[in-house]
């Protein structure tokens, strides 16, 4: 499934349950509300148009953990794993293999699903479909790697209330799609160029990966940062444009996001890679844009020098 999937990431770059009843009360899964949500500070309400609030969208890279919310999930699933055949199974291939059941499909619903990306609680996820449910057991490896990476895109709703999640106070997430994948499988899925090693090209990918995912407070919801985790997974010519530039003998000075003149009625920003020769001090940039309007990003130019003006 995870082969398919980054796959499927590379290829978009070239252009771009059952209802066993459960003898514990269910969780109600939070409803994201798309109506204006009050600033707990000021009390005020994002602007709208024409009555109806512009959806916060969400484009993250982290990673998904499940969580108990309550005592008596966390009892139920002892039970279940008691009676499962778990020998010589860790604690998280024994958890894999329980959600895993479709008989134990109840507990999925039940679990209250965490993103956290740079080590921090982000978002609580909830599917926008129930029958999405399996997208969240799908991302869940049987083995954990510390370059495991989940991305997700959906809508953020409203803070969590303290009994969703055991007390946990995030913002919640109604997702529409979740890759899972390596960050190694990712990058052996992007095309390499003949006349660069594969050493040298998998440093410079793993470098602006890297950068793009570990800028400050990058959660994936400004339309900013959306666009640069977007670039991320699904636009491998800046992996190839900055393995160049490295070659070259150029370091990335900065990435900049900024709104596209060419936007008019559609949301379209300029995303421009900057490298620096280390030894002449010249600067070459290159850009791309990016429409931002709805959920999903796509691609609008492709990557070329860029000059100021």
């Amino acid at each position: 499934m995870e082969q398919a999937q980054v796959k499927g990431l590379a290829a978009a770059g070239s252009t771009v349950g059952s209802n066993a009843p459960s003898p514990t009360a269910p969780l109600a899964q939070p409803t994201v509300s798309l109506t204006p949500q009050a600033c707990p500070h000021c009390g005020a309400t994002p602007a709208t148009n024409g009555g109806v609030a512009a959806p916060n969208y969400v484009y993250g890279i982290g990673r998904i953990e499940p969580r108990f919310p309550r005592p008596s999930v966390e009892k139920e699933f002892a039970q279940v794993t008691g009676r499962a055949e778990t020998v010589g199974l860790t604690d998280r291939q024994a958890l894999h293999k329980i959600l895993s059941q479709r008989e134990n499909r109840y507990l999925v619903r039940q679990l209250c699903w965490v993103m956290t990306i740079e080590g921090m609680e982000t978002y609580i996820l909830v599917p926008r479909d129930p029958a999405d449910f399996h997208l969240l057991v799908e991302g869940l490896r049987s083995t954990r790697s510390p370059v495991d990476i989940d991305v997700v895109i959906g809508i953020r709703g409203p803070v969590a209330t303290p009994e969703i999640c055991n007390g946990l106070m995030v913002p919640i997430v109604a997702f529409d799609q979740i890759y899972s994948f390596e960050r190694e499988s990712l990058i052996k899925a992007i095309p390499r160029p003949e006349k660069t090693p594969a050493k040298e090209f998998t440093a410079a990918a793993e470098e602006i990966f890297d950068r793009i995912t570990q800028m400050t407070d990058n959660a994936g919801a400004t339309d900013e940062h959306r666009a640069l985790n977007y670039l991320a997974v699904r636009y491998q010519a800046i992996y190839t444009n900055a393995a160049d530039a490295f070659a070259r003998n150029a370091s990335l000075s900065a990435v900049d996001v900024r709104p596209s003149t060419l936007s008019g009625t559609r949301k379209v920003l300029d995303v421009i890679f900057s490298y620096t020769n280390r030894n002449t001090d010249v600067t070459e940039k290159f850009f791309c844009r990016v429409d931002m309007t709805e959920e999903f990003p796509f691609l609008v130019t492709k990557l070329s020098p860029y000059y100021d003006r």
